[in-house]
């Protein structure tokens, strides 16, 4: 979750949706992310809204302090109750993330995830994730984790390369993401993620070779993989504005893509998203799914972002400010925007094109329609689906789906 917030226009004290926002509510699903802001130390290319035990001291007292964070987060959860009224759904995707969930003690998250299934009840199938440090779990807390309901985990392993993780600013060390894999097997997960980053400046082909084979050869279910994007205020932009590190550029972003690609599909990964493969249907990861096919879900913790009808709203950032709102009996919402029609059309085609199904043709305006048939004759679409009504992005239409967007959108 990026740190930067939006501007928007004010969100109510009870945080009360306009009734169109609900109207219907039935017939979307529901998602929860719990966003847990604490850090153990900052990696130099985060830009996320995280905090270390230094960021945060003298900065909110006892507010920011993440042995309470647990029950002052329950106090949003049950804010969402009030706000949503009488919806009849129960929830389908539980997503904590962070920062670092796990450096809560386990049964803080299960206490969490209970308040929700308290409030308003957990679909039989439900998806329930935690992301997950590697140094910060054990096999007891795996255990814990699963035996409160907990059936998804997503570890960070980035790299399985030291001088890679060095440069990243991680603290784990190669070898301890797989180990996690084997430890969250036999706590009873059925589905674990490994993310990976690629791209960091130093990092050969070989050394992305040999983090996918790693990865691969510890048995997710599911790997995720993001280019490295520099963002403006981290320490790492600092390294490369110094000239300490190089900077990767593009065409190596695409070449890195490629080699995922080629070594996870011959693994018998398939793409779903641009960035994440899966062994199966049921290896996606539900949650993500929500936000991508714009379906609703309330974003709990300090600076989360929220969905539910065509209305997105943001919490403040900091932990103080955002539990003192709740101590309060405020929302802790700082801002939040109507989406129109319009916003909602072009978001589908932003979200749905990145996914392997693509997006419905009859979206599209006339120029869009048009420049999907310079994409098909460019070969970045498939053939086939166009046939039928949707634009798929081919292999090649992945390494440039942001341009393809852009100009389906116009």
């Amino acid at each position: 979750m990026p740190s930067a917030l939006p501007d928007g226009e004010h969100v109510p004290e009870d945080g009360a949706l306009p009734a169109t926002a609900l109207a219907g509510s039935a017939d979307r699903p529901l998602g929860f992310y719990l966003h847990v802001p604490y850090c153990a130390t900052r990696c130099g290319y985060c830009d996320f809204n995280t905090y270390t035990a230094t960021e945060l001291r003298g900065t909110g007292g006892v507010l920011a302090s993440r042995d309470n964070y647990a029950d002052t987060l329950i106090d949003e959860i049950r804010l969402a109750r009030k706000v949503l009224g009488d919806d009849p759904r129960q929830v389908r995707t539980v997503f904590v993330g962070g920062g670092t969930p796990t450096l809560l003690a386990a049964g803080d998250l299960v206490r969490m995830l209970g308040a929700i299934r308290d409030e308003f009840g957990l679909a039989p199938d439900a998806e329930i994730t935690t992301e997950a440090n590697p140094e910060s779990v054990d096999p007891a807390y795996l255990a814990a984790l699963r035996d409160g309901g907990f059936n998804r985990v997503s570890f960070g392993m980035q790299s399985a390369k030291q001088h890679v993780l060095k440069v990243l600013d991680r603290t784990h060390t190669p070898g301890r993401p797989e180990a996690c894999v084997a430890e969250a097997r036999a706590a009873g997960f059925d589905h674990v993620n490994l993310d990976l980053i690629y791209g960091t400046p130093g990092e050969t082909d070989d050394d992305w070779r040999a983090s996918l084979d790693s990865a691969l050869g510890a048995g997710p279910d599911h790997i995720s993989a993001y280019a490295l994007i520099v963002e403006e205020g981290t320490q790492l932009a600092r390294r490369i504005r110094r000239g300490e590190v190089p900077m990767t550029d593009d065409d190596v972003h695409a070449d890195r893509y490629l080699i995922a690609d080629e070594v996870m599909s011959a693994a018998g990964f398939d793409w779903y998203e641009v960035s994440n493969w899966a062994t199966s249907n049921s290896g996606r990861c539900l949650h993500n799914e929500l936000y991508w096919r714009g379906a609703d879900w309330w974003g709990a913790g300090p600076g989360a972002h929220s969905h539910v009808g065509g209305v997105r709203w943001w919490n403040v950032k900091h932990p103080g400010a955002y539990a003192g709102a709740l101590a309060a009996g405020r929302s802790p919402g700082a801002g939040r925007e109507i989406l129109s029609e319009e916003d909602r059309r072009v978001e589908r085609i932003l979200l749905e094109l990145r996914l392997r199904e693509g997006a419905p043709l009859d979206l599209l305006h006339e120029d869009g329609l048009k420049a999907s048939h310079r994409a098909l004759t460019d070969g970045l679409l498939q053939q086939r689906p166009y046939d039928e009504g949707r634009a798929v992005l081919t292999l090649r239409g992945r390494l440039l789906a942001d341009a393809v967007v852009r100009d389906l959108v116009d």
